[in-house]
């Protein structure tokens, strides 16, 4: 009987051995988990046992260090979750390595070419739609497409120390028939950028009417009349100026609202804050970053950003019951529950940083310290079975 329990007993400081040895291959790994053994004994109908086995090799899903990525598609896990991922034969797999980037269309992959999921951006600006089915991520490479104005605002001051105009009737180019200009930029549906002038013009204490003129592309003159109260306090509503334009180089004709309700009128000069529309020209991508709720958002040369996709995570009820499948990646199992899936920080999910990798959770000391323990073991249990042997070959000298 000695013989299998020393048996049994090296079987299982080797196996422990194993384990020790890959945690440490792996300590450099992104986003490995080490693994550690569970040893239960053998008994069959005595009091004596018949030695260990290995009942399992658990893993460790505590969370590595975080440290500072190489890609702009470089992601890092903190808490529960890992990346879903799907193969071309749509498999799907999880994991979380962090390291990804595009493929020759566009596509977000790790290093074994496996799909990144998440919700893709939709609608005009790009949003994630309430509802919106997990999918492959892909990122679009050609130009941002222009968006036509379609809403505007302007707020500042106008002076009610100036004259009332008495230079009828309004002309644009004829200076003694307003008092104050501004401008306001547009784009038109395929981006031509076009000039609008707001002209203002005094027609008594506290009474102004304001003029809009797209000078790139005159249409019809619109106008407003602006009325204020005995504090500044501008008391038209809604007090809304149409900007209403003729067809430019192929694109539509502008027509839109400027929103005048940040204006006010005291007795200081002419100023006008920074007036804003929508709207923008076309542009070519010049890079993508991922923000730290898993959002992927793109900045593109017309200045602007927009949101592309947001990465998902999931996690199960029991991680341990995953299959281990390599490659950093594990597959779902009945003991593993189904996945629940959702966006970084909600629910029982932990946090999503991007350019940033998980480093390995391998504990390098304590390691070392068990591959002493179990190499011990296997000496101690290699006596055993020298012991018997003597045993054995007393009774033989005895015969």
């Amino acid at each position: 009987m000695s013989f299998s329990q020393g048996l049994s007993g090296l079987n299982a400081s080797s196996q422990a051995l194993d384990v020790v040895g890959n945690n440490i291959a792996n300590s450099q790994t992104v986003g490995f988990k080490s693994g550690s053994v569970a040893f239960a004994d053998v008994f069959a109908g005595s009091q004596v046992g018949m030695g260990v086995q290995v009942a399992g090799v658990n893993q460790n899903f505590s969370d590595g260090v975080l440290g500072a990525g190489s890609s702009p598609l470089d992601m890092g896990i903190q808490g529960n979750g890992f990346f879903r991922m799907v193969t071309e034969a749509g498999r799907v797999f999880y994991s979380r390595n962090g390291q990804f980037q595009t493929d020759e269309n566009g596509y977000v992959v790790n290093n074994q070419g496996m799909r990144l999921t998440g919700y893709m951006a939709t609608g005009t600006p790009p949003a994630i739609q309430q509802g919106a089915p997990v999918g492959e991520i892909q990122i679009p490479t050609g130009q941002m497409p222009a968006r036509a104005s379609d809403a505007g605002s302007i707020s500042g001051n106008l002076d009610s120390g100036n004259d009332v105009v008495t230079v009828t009737p309004f002309d644009p180019t004829n200076g003694d028939s307003y008092t104050y200009s501004t401008q306001v930029n547009a784009y038109d549906s395929l981006g031509n950028e076009h000039a609008i002038n707001v002209y203002y013009v005094k027609t008594a204490d506290n009474q102004w009417t304001a003029y809009s003129v797209d000078s790139t592309s005159p249409g019809a003159t619109s106008s407003v009349n602006l009325t204020f109260d005995t504090s500044g306090k501008l008391t038209t509503n809604p007090a809304e100026l149409t900007v209403d334009g003729a067809p430019y180089q192929g694109g539509a004709a502008l027509n839109f609202n400027l929103d005048l309700s940040g204006l006010s009128q005291q007795a200081s000069e002419n100023t006008m804050d920074s007036p804003s529309t929508t709207g923008y020209p076309p542009g070519l991508m010049n890079g993508y970053t991922v923000g730290d709720n898993g959002q992927i958002i793109a900045s593109y040369s017309n200045g602007e950003n927009q949101l592309l996709g947001q990465v998902v995570l999931s996690n199960f009820t029991n991680p341990g019951g995953l299959e281990s499948a390599g490659n950093n990646c594990w597959s779902e199992t009945p003991e593993s529950g189904q996945p629940v899936i959702g966006i970084a920080d909600t629910g029982n999910l932990g946090s999503l940083r991007g350019n940033m990798l998980e480093g390995s959770n391998v504990d390098l000391s304590k390691e070392m310290v068990n591959m002493i323990v179990y190499q011990r073991n296997y000496q101690s249990n290699s006596q055993t079975i020298k012991t018997q042997s003597e045993l054995l070959q007393t009774l033989v000298n005895l015969g």
